[in-house]
């Protein structure tokens, strides 16, 4: 071979290479379209499907890890491009951060798919590696759960929850509409490969009599003698949010729109979302005392920051009729490097201080109480959950008893208004169908929710937006199949597929 032939064919492989490449990665941007804004679930559907159609090829482990990781990476951009926003809250500072963010965040994430594909391949060593990518697949986005505590944002089966095959969350949960979304893709694929034109249409049937069996009808008419919450949005923006200038003018607003309406029913509880006012627990009990007199004596559950000692905690306070602190709440899962930075204790015993949370330069995590329930009056118990615990099934899960209603305050403003802020509420949603519990959402800038325990929004305030509104809660349903059991039967059945799936790689050796 010559060596301008040769050349010819490094540029021909090249070219191949990269347009592949170029190609994994704009379906891996098309999948994303099924979350949250967009809802395209079809779009998700058939890149998966033409994923398993084409199959692995034969490759070898890396070649099938650049190929995942590829394909991550572009699922990852698009659905979490609304990383780079909490950088460009204060642009001239931190803006420059941002891509890196971006790059870091989603390249990262996108490694569990490059392992994903690569074990796949090594599991089905000459096989398409369907039924074994389905396996790895999904077993990548539940370790992306757990992994360096765990973000479980944008898993693949969140494209279901405005659907009614989301409502099978409340049987499997959100790993379990993983598992069942590459197992149609699968077999989708599979059957259009080898023209198995029998086979074909059962994946798309079984997905709709799913759909059609598990989708909730209309919601019920209030109950009249169900408590009412107040839920308050003051849409204060992140920027402004500890300026001295505003901050008054934001708290009268907040204050103003706890007032009832003196047309409506009293409600139970008037609820601010997360971190609402400027100042530490103990500094503010004669804002509570105007607050309280606002809402006319009815107690207010609130978003706060509180301090021992050098420690300081991001927490939730109930404030009672007499305003004084009569319950808090302390977050337990909180925000590597937004809230705490890992490692920080280890930095500190060699003289890096000011960066471990127990130094002053972040958040402690509460004591381990995630689970413990909140006695609200007029309401029973309900499970607290402040910003980020509202995407961890496990941490819902685990409640000290079953709640009347699951409380979250968030703080939005940190989300932008694309796509971030939306993701977070549908994640909400899932956890309501999950448990069968109703939801009630207060978000700083929106979107705060009244959800039932199907999942539905039965009233809500606007994107930045500031307002209150006064809802009924919904009754709590019986205990889903999931609240009972948790992750474990989907646990159980990718245990089995991965003894079948090693039993089968054991066959295939020479």
């Amino acid at each position: 071979m010559t060596a301008a032939a040769a050349s010819a064919g490094m540029r021909r492989w090249s070219r191949d290479r990269l347009g592949r490449a170029a190609m994994f990665l704009a379906g891996g941007g098309l999948m994303a379209l099924g979350q949250a804004p967009w809802g395209l679930w079809p779009v998700t559907l058939a890149v998966l499907v033409a994923l398993f159609w084409q199959g692995l090829g034969p490759q070898r482990l890396w070649p099938a890890f650049r190929q995942g990781w590829v394909l991550g990476l572009g699922y990852f951009l698009v659905s979490l491009h609304w990383i780079v926003e909490p950088f460009l809250v204060d642009l001239p500072r931190h803006g420059w951060m941002a891509p890196f963010a971006l790059v870091l965040m989603t390249g990262g994430l996108a490694l569990f798919w490059g392992a994903a594909f690569a074990a796949a391949r090594w599991l089905a060593p000459r096989g398409s590696a369907a039924a074994a990518l389905v396996l790895t697949l999904t077993l990548a986005e539940v370790l992306r759960s757990f992994v360096f505590t765990g973000f479980p944002w944008a898993l693949i089966g969140h494209v279901w929850i405005d659907t009614g095959a989301g409502q099978a969350a409340a049987l499997v949960g959100a790993h379990g509409l993983t598992l069942m979304t590459l197992a149609v893709a699968a077999v989708t694929g599979r059957a259009l490969r080898r023209r198995a034109w029998l086979i074909l249409p059962l994946p798309g049937l079984a997905l709709a009599a799913l759909w059609l069996w598990l989708a909730p009808g209309p919601p019920a008419a209030p109950d009249p003698d169900a408590p009412v919450i107040r839920i308050v949005q003051p849409n204060v923006p992140q920027a402004e949010k500890w300026s001295y200038e505003t901050l008054f003018d934001h708290i009268r607003l907040t204050i103003d729109l706890s007032r009832p309406d003196p047309s409506g029913p009293r409600p139970a509880i008037v609820l601010w979302p997360e971190t609402a006012i400027p100042w530490l627990l103990d500094e503010a009990p004669d804002l509570f005392e105007t607050a309280i007199d606002a809402t006319g004596g009815v107690p207010l559950i609130l978003g706060v920051q509180r301090r021992e000692g050098s420690r300081f905690f991001n927490s939730l306070a109930l404030i009672g009729a007499d305003a004084q602190v009569e319950a808090v709440y302390d977050k337990v899962h909180l925000v590597p490097f937004g809230e705490f930075v890992p490692f920080g204790e280890v930095m500190a015993r060699f003289g890096i201080h000011g960066l471990a949370a127990s130094e002053g330069g972040g958040f402690t995590r509460g004591a381990d109480a995630s689970g413990t329930l909140m006695s609200l009056p007029g309401i029973g118990p309900a499970l607290p959950l402040i910003c980020y615990e509202g995407i961890f099934a496990p941490i819902v899960n685990r409640a000290a008893g079953r709640p009347r209603v699951l409380l979250l305050v968030t703080n939005d403003a940190w989300f932008g208004n694309l796509s971030g802020p939306y993701q977070h509420l549908v994640q909400g949603r899932l956890r309501a169908i999950e448990q069968g519990v109703p939801m009630v959402r207060a978000a700083n800038t929106g979107i705060s929710a009244m959800i039932d325990g199907r999942g539905r929004v039965l009233a809500d305030l606007p994107l930045n937006t500031h307002g209150a509104i006064d809802t009924a809660l919904p009754p709590v349903l019986p205990p889903t199949i999931y609240a009972r059991w948790g992750d474990l039967p989907v646990g159980a059945v990718l245990f089995l597929l991965g003894l079948w799936a090693l039993s089968a790689r054991w066959r295939a050796r020479p």
